[in-house]
């Protein structure tokens, strides 16, 4: 199958082409390196079936030399320091740049998934968080640009299904972690591990009673194609994430029990329109989908400081050699 993914050099686009490419998929990726980074491709670049094109897809992409059928489009940043430091790009992406992959879908008759967030309910007044609940976004604020634009999002790929009879679904992200993760994008994942690992304080912002569901990148990868390719998902939107709820407080001590124990923990004030708990309902994924993460919390971090340690170790030798 000849696949296209949007964003496909971002964290989460490098593991999904990874697994398509070692399933036979011919894999075309578009990215415009905002967020993501080159380097995320490097285990498969040679790869023979691999397609990359530097393209920003607020524009419309011309260099398809086959039809495609399939759309993952991935592509947006997606953590607090990118679209922070973004905001009007993320708006287009998400808007202009979605209504150019779903014109695209449409043009090739390909199935079509676009990766929403768990940002989408806001700080949500429904706990677990449920497909059909509506949220509580902050429509005007400093993170709106992600919030709305996902939103909006949703709506257009949703009047492609009703309009148009696109074979189209929405998955909405909850907090994802795993190697590939960018050091540098400030959430929490990596910020706690660069911290424990370099014997800086772990720094909670607000008390540390907020909740976050961490899901490990392959379950999540495991989700995003059941998602795309299960019968019955035409027009759903599908919760993708761990229900295994934990505080903040509560996986800042695991990661310092892990990483550093000697690291001390630093309060600070809390962020804007952080939401105070976050968890999936994940329902729908499991019965309509037979998925559920299978990696603990434990595993997954153990697999993830490992990837942090070795980039550290990279970069010092670097220093070293210039």
């Amino acid at each position: 199958m000849r696949i296209l993914i949007s964003g496909g050099a971002g964290f989460i686009g490098s593991h999904l082409t990874e697994a398509l490419l070692a399933a036979g998929h011919h894999v075309i990726v578009l990215d415009n390196f905002i967020t993501g980074r080159p380097g995320n491709m490097e285990d498969y670049r040679g790869h023979p079936e691999f397609e990359f094109h530097e393209h920003d897809i607020v524009e419309p992409f011309t260099g398809l030399t086959a039809p495609v059928e399939a759309i993952f489009h991935l592509a947006s940043p997606a953590s607090p320091v990118g679209y922070s430091a973004h905001p009007i790009e993320t708006h287009l992406v998400n808007s202009v740049g979605t209504h150019n992959m779903l014109k695209l879908a449409r043009q090739y008759g390909a199935k079509f998934l676009v990766t929403s967030t768990s940002e989408a309910y806001g700080d949500p007044l429904q706990h677990p968080q449920r497909e059909d609940y509506w949220g509580n976004v902050n429509p005007v604020g400093p993170r709106s640009c992600y919030d709305e634009s996902k939103r909006f999002s949703e709506s257009l790929t949703m009047e492609y299904f009703r309009q148009f009879g696109l074979d189209a679904r929405i998955v909405r992200l909850f907090n994802t972690y795993g190697p590939r993760n960018d050091p540098q994008d400030g959430r929490v994942v990596p910020n706690f591990i660069n911290q424990a690992l370099e014997g800086r304080p772990i720094t909670i912002y607000g008390n540390g009673s907020q909740t976050r569901s961490f899901c490990y990148i392959s379950d999540l990868v495991r989700g995003l194609q059941a998602a795309m390719f299960a019968e019955g998902t035409k027009g759903e939107v599908i919760n993708l994430g761990n229900p295994d709820e934990r505080t903040i407080l509560d996986f800042a001590e695991t990661v310092r029990r892990i990483c550093n124990p000697e690291a001390p923990l630093v309060f600070q004030p809390g962020r804007v329109d952080d939401p105070n708990q976050r968890c999936p309902d994940i329902t729908k994924a499991r019965t309509r989908l037979g998925w559920e993460p299978e990696v603990s919390l434990e595993d997954g971090l153990l697999k993830t400081i490992e990837y942090f340690r070795s980039q550290a170790g990279q970069r010092q030798l670097k220093e070293k050699s210039v």
